[in-house]
């Protein structure tokens, strides 16, 4: 993953992923300005790579990752904002949030790892 390390105005710290053509004069405008960074940020997409499928929905997703023998995995304090997923033989665990719309690159990419060769991620 790639980006910028940005200072908002209450001097806080935020990484900007793959910033749309951002010089380093207007970086400090543009960090004050969230609105103006999303446009400027490019949309990644997960791509299921045996069918060349965009990843548009946890339902399709946890149909690929059962496939692939991942389960859901319920554990008592997540359920409420947490979907999981783990494979009996490893120890890794998917974690995502059950609003798909706050799916992102990192969550994108941490399925990536886990599942080499499967998945890949793209700029829209």
């Amino acid at each position: 993953m790639s980006g910028v390390w940005v200072f908002n105005k209450n001097g806080v710290m935020r990484l900007v992923e793959n910033p749309y053509n951002q010089s380093a004069g207007d970086s400090s405008e543009s960090s004050s300005s969230g609105g103006n960074q999303q446009q400027r940020m490019r949309r990644k997409i997960l791509i299921h790579l045996p069918t060349s499928e965009v990843v548009s929905s946890y339902g399709s997703l946890e149909k690929i990752l059962k496939n692939l023998g991942w389960e859901r995995y319920y554990s008592g304090d997540n359920t409420d904002h947490l979907l999981q997923f783990h494979k009996r033989t490893s120890i890794d665990l998917i974690s995502l949030p059950r609003d798909f719309s706050k799916f992102n690159s990192i969550h994108m990419y941490d399925i990536v790892v886990k599942n080499p060769n499967v998945f890949h991620v793209r700029d829209m």
